[in-house]
């Protein structure tokens, strides 16, 4: 049976793509399996790699920051990446890198389940918003493929451009109105058709902002 240990083991052993082989630590993620709220960054740095976890360097402290003022403890959301080991000098991930680590992603992301991804970056932005530009689109809740899905600034880029901490405060700051948003979103998609076919609302799993 498939859980999120198993999948993490699987990630410390994994050779699918060269960065197996030049790594310290994978960092698998961590986080509850019953996480409301799933944030995917890009990629391990130095720090992440030392210690086989996500964010914990100064852009993971200023997660944590923004965490708390969205209401919440870093202990209450699950937190990984699009790929599970550090590129070469903290370098972008190659599109075969993130393709390696898909499945790993894949399976998480159906075992917990969450209310609201928050995806950080523009690499695991482009999972679900392929094409889009994060400054057209940030803090903007959309469904995608019956989930919701927002697009937000990475810490990091708030921390090298601080014009853009402001921004990214404040849809942190809305997180719980948009997880409050995307439960009654399921709780209507749960509930028994009680229209004919002809009356029914079109369109309920296209890409649609709330």
């Amino acid at each position: 049976m498939d859980d999120l240990k198993r999948i993490a083991d699987e990630v410390r052993a994994c050779r699918l793509c060269p960065l197996g082989g030049m790594r310290k630590n994978a960092v698998p993620g961590e986080g509850p399996a019953n996480a409301e709220v799933m944030l995917i960054g890009e990629g391990p740095g130095f720090h992440e790699d030392q210690q086989g976890r996500p964010f914990v360097g100064p852009s993971g402290q200023f997660l944590n920051e923004l965490l708390a003022m969205a209401g919440y403890q870093r202990e209450e959301v699950f937190i990984t990446n699009v790929i599970k080991c550090r590129p070469p000098g903290n370098r972008d991930p190659l599109p075969e890198e993130i393709a390696a680590c898909a499945h790993h992603l894949d399976r998480q992301i159906a075992l917990i389940n969450p209310k609201v991804i928050i995806t950080l970056g523009r690499y695991s932005m482009a999972k679900f918003f392929p094409g889009a530009k994060i400054s057209a689109i940030h803090g903007q809740a959309r469904r995608v493929d019956g989930r919701t899905v927002v697009a937000m600034f990475h810490p990091a880029a708030a921390l090298h451009q601080p014009a853009l901490r402001a921004a990214i405060e404040e849809d942190f700051r809305r997180l719980r109105d948009i997880v409050r948003e995307a439960e009654q979103k399921a709780e209507q998609t749960e509930q028994p058709a009680k229209r004919t076919s002809g009356n029914s609302a079109s369109g309920g799993e296209q890409l649609s902002l709330f």
